[in-house]
């Protein structure tokens, strides 16, 4: 048990290192969730810093949730007895807690993203098959609605329906998959807050049927 608890509080640190912040360091010192919608992602860097400073942050919050879960749960640690955990349960465990040290840093009190890029790096670690399935569901989804926080909610619920339909309920793969929706449903409550009331964002130059309607 103590490999996993290690494990896990190591996943959680690596996860609580913001790509924003480190990357508004470079960049003057920026402080990303003073800007725009205050959270410190890609999508808010990409509004309010510009492409480059988004892309830089993008790789780095996937980086981490990637090397969660194919470094962490292979690591031999001294004096850690291994637990005789699966690797898959391991790297599951390791991947959520990356996402969630993202979304509540430890470094930068408590207050990060919303976890879809770190989550997206630790799901393409453990399946490339689920990542592509959650990234087509993701921009269908973004190119009917211009919704990004829908898109993104749905295509992690796609996670949970591809480990019901491949590994059973009774898996690791589903338990990750399905904390992992209700956990971003969790953080992006007010994005469905503001989608009820129409006030939420919305890419209307890339929907389809816009551009076919005209409207």
């Amino acid at each position: 048990m103590m490999e996993v608890l290690v494990k896990t509080g190591l996943a959680y640190l690596m996860g609580s290192v913001l790509g924003a912040l480190l990357v508004g360091k470079l960049f003057g010192g920026v402080d990303i969730r003073k800007v725009g919608s205050g959270n410190a992602g890609g999508t808010n860097a990409l509004r309010t810093q510009g492409f480059l400073f988004a892309l830089l942050v993008v790789v780095v919050d996937v980086g981490k949730g990637a090397l969660a879960v194919a470094w962490l749960p292979g690591l031999a640690i001294p004096g850690v007895v291994p637990s005789g955990w699966s690797q898959v349960q391991l790297a599951c465990i390791c991947g959520a807690a990356a996402v969630v040290g993202h979304v509540f840093p430890i470094y930068f009190s408590f207050k990060g993203g919303k976890g879809v890029a770190t989550l997206v790096g630790a799901v393409a670690a453990l399946s490339i098959k689920a990542a592509l399935i959650a990234l087509l569901c993701f921009v269908v989804l973004l190119l009917l609605s211009g919704f990004v926080g829908l898109s993104s909610i749905v295509a992690t619920g796609s996670l949970a329906v591809f480990a019901w339909l491949n590994f059973g309920l009774n898996s690791s793969w589903f338990a990750f998959g399905l904390g992992m929706f209700l956990f971003v449903l969790f953080t992006h409550r007010s994005n469905i807050a503001r989608m009820l009331n129409g006030t939420e964002d919305r890419k209307r130059s890339i929907m389809v049927f816009h551009r076919w309607l005209g409207s």
